[in-house]
């Protein structure tokens, strides 16, 4: 099934959180997905994060050699980055456990990249040319580890997906106001109308 990749679906705050995201539902089996279960989902998510998360990227555009021989990497890292910054948010701390295997994803999507990175100004180099999709990637997922980033880390309590928190004073609950905000909200009507008519007619 093709997917919209539209900008609800980059609400992670980076890429390396808006790719972790595209298991919807995680921890429900009864209902979760892969948006990525067809690798050409890959290419198309990557050309959509190359506007969506162009200031992330410093303009620099996404390439994707082969969705389907990155697949196995691209999908490594993501699983290792859930996995470790899941955690991470409820626990408040990184597991050491879950560390090495982040790492060793990380650094199998830099392996075959072949550009500077960490410029001042230019964290992910030259926006000239384009960026594996996969050595982005692992360059987002190693940024989460920084402490300020590391202490916005949340989870929507609606649809479980990690987001930073970048409002002023660290209040943000939702992923994405206009849609988790407000089904949560709806939900909550509904429940007290129901409530209400259950009173009404004892």
């Amino acid at each position: 099934m093709t997917v919209s990749w539209t900008p609800h679906r980059f609400t992670g705050g980076l890429l390396a959180l808006d790719t972790a995201n595209t298991v919807v539902l995680r921890g429900d089996p009864e209902r979760t997905f892969d948006r990525f279960d067809d690798p050409a989902e890959i290419a198309r998510f990557a050309d959509a994060a190359s506007r969506f998360r162009a200031a992330e990227l410093g303009d620099r555009p996404l390439a994707v050699s082969s969705a389907v021989a990155i697949a196995p990497v691209v999908l490594s890292i993501r699983e290792a980055t859930d996995r470790l910054f899941r955690g991470a948010t409820s626990k408040g701390a990184v597991a050491t456990t879950d560390l090495p295997g982040f790492l060793r994803a990380c650094a199998d999507g830099l392996a075959g990249s072949r550009t500077e990175i960490g410029a001042p100004g230019r964290p992910f180099g030259d926006p000239v040319t384009p960026i594996a999709f996969e050595a982005a990637l692992a360059v987002s997922g190693l940024s989460l580890l920084r402490d300020d980033t590391l202490a916005r880390l949340r989870i929507c309590p609606n649809c479980t997906w990690l987001f930073v928190d970048r409002s002023r004073n660290s209040s943000r609950l939702w992923c994405d106001m206009a849609v988790c905000g407000n089904r949560q909200k709806a939900s909550r009507h509904y429940r007290r109308r129901m409530a209400a008519n259950e009173v009404k007619n004892a």
